[in-house]
């Protein structure tokens, strides 16, 4: 046992280490800016506050009520590795200090498996199938993309996951009747008050809470009255405890605790219209109709995940006939069900495909995949080395644009014109290495402009390039030649006039021999 312990972690930390190299060799993605922006601000306003007891700048920040506790994470590390990221890149100072957070949020993914896997044991108590699940959510392209660069969505679903086996912990000794020590409630609480604090929207973690415990109080027939009665102090604790934690971790509350019902109000309608391409539709993050998620799930989704799903009545009785087991299972089924459709009936905003509900995929992951191993182990195993496999050629035809990953269901569309594809602008950097090659290769002079996206310069400013404009001031471009590169949503606008396409930042699925465009550089002269 010790054996396969030890091979396992080892498994685990190269892994980890492949990952962090890719991630820290990646590009810039458009909401790195902003989040760095939303810590400088609350750094700013917590100084202000501690020298006057004022800290206005904070308070009048439009994305005041962004979580920045990710950053009390990320930022020491930046800190000390951003030199290292910015000379391996040949990336500005400041680009490598973006780029350098980037380590720990791939670290958090890794960390994420472990409790991905401690779930899957719980719901089984089956090793091989847990280690097999396990690999399958670590090489799943679309997370393992995502577990590269992104700042907001892999930390909030990666401490989600380590706070639903806290609560299983909990619920457990509940239903065995053990004693619950009181420091356990505490780091529960600081856990629940931390994902609060990436992101406002951690709040809905309570619907899974509490679907957990109605399902306890049925199987054990308590009565909810004398169970509080009894048990008034753990709740008191942890409560109390889950609302300091949240106070001091989010500096826009400390001049005013409810200033968080202003948060919850804001991030359900966050006003940012974006049109996110669905199946050859535009749909405003705004307006979405209820087709939006499950056009997603449903290309997104794994095919033996979506296969799990389809599986669910042909192993009901199975699932249910272990009280623990309904417990954990019934969490994870109900609550999700309840958290999409409550997203659904509440019009909340999202754009940029699922990456907002991405927290929803573990549990999606976990229910579905004890589905097709109850149904059948045999059939299990086959379609889970398959999916390995799979999953593996994947991510090395589609690396850095795993996030892009759709499921084989999508190659019999017109990808390129049905669905959002680089829209986190990674092409950025490798178009911008074409712009270099391009000008030493033809003598253009540095001082040429280079239109694109705001992260441009990062990856050129070493080079001595000095002009950069945003895209949308080329229409007002007269001074030829310049540099063009049609990235993120520009994508989908006219090509620049009286300009030549010099470079097709493409990339392919496995088995599949169309050529996906994730951005274009053009050189106007």
């Amino acid at each position: 046992m010790n054996i396969n312990k030890n091979f396992l972690l080892l498994f685990l930390l190269l892994y980890t280490f492949f990952g962090i190299y890719l991630s820290i060799s990646t590009g810039i993605s458009h909401d790195e800016y902003h989040e760095q922006l939303n810590w400088e601000i609350n750094l700013k306003g917590i100084k202000s506050f501690f020298s006057n007891g004022n800290y206005d700048i904070l308070l009048d920040y439009k994305d005041k009520y962004y979580g920045i506790a990710f950053h009390l994470l990320s930022q020491p590390i930046q800190y000390f590795s951003h030199k290292y990221i910015s000379n391996l890149n040949e990336v500005s100072i400041y680009g490598g200090y973006l780029i350098s957070k980037h380590i720990v949020i791939f670290t958090l993914f890794s960390i994420s498996s472990i409790f991905f896997y401690l779930l899957c044991f719980k719901l089984t108590n089956n090793s091989v199938l847990s280690i097999l699940s396990s690999i399958i959510y670590i090489f799943y392209p679309y997370l393992f993309g995502h577990a590269q660069f992104n700042p907001k969505d892999i930390p909030f679903m990666s401490i989600w996951i380590i706070n639903s086996y806290l609560f299983l912990t909990i619920i457990e000794s509940f239903f065995y009747k053990e004693k619950i020590k009181i420091n356990k409630i505490i780091i529960f609480s600081f856990f629940t008050a931390f994902l609060i604090s990436i992101r406002i929207t951690g709040v809905i973690i309570f619907i899974q809470y509490l679907v957990g415990f109605i399902i306890l109080f049925k199987l054990n027939n308590d009565k909810i009255f004398f169970f509080l009665k009894k048990k008034y102090l753990i709740f008191l604790y942890f409560f109390l405890s889950t609302l300091l934690f949240i106070y001091l971790l989010n500096p826009v509350y400390w001049h005013n605790p409810f200033e968080m019902v202003n948060a919850i109000k804001s991030m359900g309608k966050y006003q940012q219209d974006n049109c996110t391409l669905t199946l050859g539709d535009c749909m405003r993050s705004l307006n979405l109709p209820a087709s939006y998620y499950f056009i997603w799930f449903f290309f997104k989704l794994p095919i033996l995940v979506l296969t799990g799903l389809i599986l669910f009545p042909y192993v009901e009785k199975k699932i249910f006939s272990n009280k623990i087991t309904s417990i954990y299972y019934g969490t994870f089924f109900f609550s999700s069900l309840i958290i999409l459709m409550l997203f659904i009936l509440k019009k909340i905003a999202l754009y940029d495909e699922i990456r907002h509900i991405m927290f929803l995929l573990p549990m999606i992951f976990l229910v579905s995949l004890v589905n097709v191993f109850l149904f059948n182990k045999k059939f299990f195993y086959i379609m889970s080395f398959l999916s390995i496999i799979f999953f593996i050629l994947e991510n090395f035809s589609l690396n850095p644009y795993q996030y892009t990953w759709l499921n084989s269901f999508s190659k019999f569309t017109n990808i390129q014109k049905n669905f959002e594809i680089d829209y986190w602008g990674l092409s950025n950097k490798n178009l911008q290495k074409k712009i270099i090659e391009y000008s030493n290769n033809n003598s253009v002079d540095k001082k040429t402009c280079v239109y694109g996206d705001q992260y441009a310069k990062e990856f050129l400013v070493k080079k001595s390039f000095i002009c950069f404009k945003h895209y949308g001031e080329l229409d007002a471009a007269k001074n030829r030649p310049f540099f063009v590169y049609k990235n993120v949503r520009n994508v989908k606008r006219s090509n620049p006039k009286d300009c030549k396409m010099i470079w097709n930042e493409s990339f392919n699925y496995t088995f599949d021999k169309r050529s996906i465009s994730a951005g274009t550089l053009w050189f106007c002269d």
